[in-house]
C-alpha cells in the first residue's frame, strides 16, 4: 500500500487510520521526516501516533548526513520485508516522489560518493555562482550538464561528485538497467489531491502551529551545529528563512512568509511531479480516500 500527496494533504492521518484497521505498519517516504533534528518543522508523527501503530524510517538519520534516494530505497526494502515477515501490511506514506519511483521502478546503480570526494567538490564549488558551477560541469560533462538547469545547484553538484568519484558521467550511469523493489502491478498506489484553496489554508495554518509548538527553537538548535548549508536538512522548508531571522538579516514575519511560500510552491511541484511521473496512481480527494482504498483491498 502506497500513499502519496502534497504536504499537509492528510497522508499521515490516512496511513495511521488504515494501519489500525488493517494491521499495518507505517513506513516513511518523506525525505525530510527521516532527519531526527527536524521533528516539529517536518510535522513528523508524534508519540501518540507511534504508540497506536508501528512507524518505521522516521527520525533515524542525523542532519549532518546527506541522505539519498538510493539509501532510502535500501532502508525501505528492508523495512517492507520485515513488516511482511511479521504478518503485517506495509503502508508506505510520504510526499517524496523520487522515493516512490525508486521503489516501484528502481534507481540507476550509481556507486556511493566517498565523503572525501564530496568535500573536495564542495570546496571547489565554494564561491562559484550556480551558473558558473553549471559551466564547470558543462566543460567536464556536457551531456549531463545539458539535462540540468543552470540554477539547479544541488543536482549540478551531484553530477560533479559522481563524475569525480567514478570517472563516468552521471548521464551514463542513469542509462543502466534498473531493479524495481516492488511490483507496481501488485501494489495499490493512491495520491491525495485536495482542492487547492483548502490545501493552501492548511499549509499556512500548519506552519503557524509548528511555530507555536517550538519550530523556531528546533531550528536554533540545528543552526548551532554549524552544518553545511547545502545539506538536505538545512534546506528543509522553513529552515533557511528561520535561520536568516536568527541571524538578524530578516524579520520573523518575513521568515514565516518565506517558509509558507516555499511550502506552497513545493506542494504544487509535488502534484505536477506525480501527475507526470506516476501515471498509474489513483488521485483521490482526501475525504474519499480511505473508503476507496478499503474497497480496493476488499475491506470496504
Amino acid at each position: 500500500m502506497l500513499i502519496a500527496g502534497p504536504t499537509a494533504s492528510g497522508k499521515s492521518a490516512l496511513a495511521l487510520s488504515l494501519a489500525l484497521r488493517l494491521q499495518g505498519t507505517v513506513i516513511n517516504a518523506d525525505s525530510m521526516q527521516v532527519y531526527r533534528d527536524l521533528h516539529i518543522l517536518t510535522a513528523r508523527p508524534g508519540a501518540a501516533e507511534t504508540a497506536e501503530a508501528p512507524h518505521l524510517l522516521y527520525g533515524h538519520v542525523d542532519a549532518a548526513v546527506n541522505y539519498s534516494a538510493g539509501r532510502w530505497v535500501e532502508d525501505a526494502t528492508r523495512a517492507v520485508a520485515e513488516v511482511r515477515a511479521a504478518g503485517r501490511l506495509p503502508i508506505v506514506v510520504g510526499g517524496t516522489g523520487l522515493y516512490f519511483k525508486a521503489l516501484t521502478e528502481g534507481l540507476s546503480d550509481i556507486p556511493m560518493v566517498p565523503e572525501a570526494v564530496r568535500a573536495t567538490v564542495r570546496a571547489e564549488a565554494e564561491g562559484l555562482s550556480s551558473p558558473d558551477l553549471h559551466a564547470l560541469l558543462a566543460a567536464r560533462d556536457p551531456v549531463t550538464a545539458g539535462k540540468l538547469r543552470p540554477n539547479d545547484r544541488q543536482r549540478v553538484l551531484r553530477a560533479l561528485e559522481v563524475l569525480t568519484a567514478t570517472g563516468r558521467p552521471l548521464a551514463v550511469w542513469q542509462t543502466l538497467p534498473r531493479r524495481p523493489r516492488l511490483d507496481p502491478a501488485a501494489t495499490l498506489g493512491v495520491f491525495l489531491a485536495p482542492e487547492r484553496a483548502l490545501l493552501t489554508a492548511r499549509i499556512d495554518a500548519r506552519f503557524d502551529a509548528m511555530l507555536a509548538a517550538g519550530a523556531l527553537e528546533e531550528v536554533a538548535r540545528l543552526k548551532d551545529r554549524r552544518l553545511d548549508p547545502l545539506l538536505p536538512a538545512m534546506r528543509a522548508h522553513g529552515v533557511p528563512g528561520l535561520i536568516a531571522y536568527l541571524d538578524g538579516t530578516i524579520s520573523l514575519d518575513e521568515a514565516i512568509s518565506r517558509g509558507k511560500a516555499d511550502t506552497r510552491a513545493y506542494a504544487k511541484r509535488q502534484a505536477t511531479w506525480f501527475r507526470h511521473q506516476m501515471p498509474g496512481w489513483q488521485a483521490l480527494p482526501p475525504a474519499d480516500a480511505e473508503a476507496v482504498v478499503l474497497a480496493a483491498l476488499g475491506r470496504g
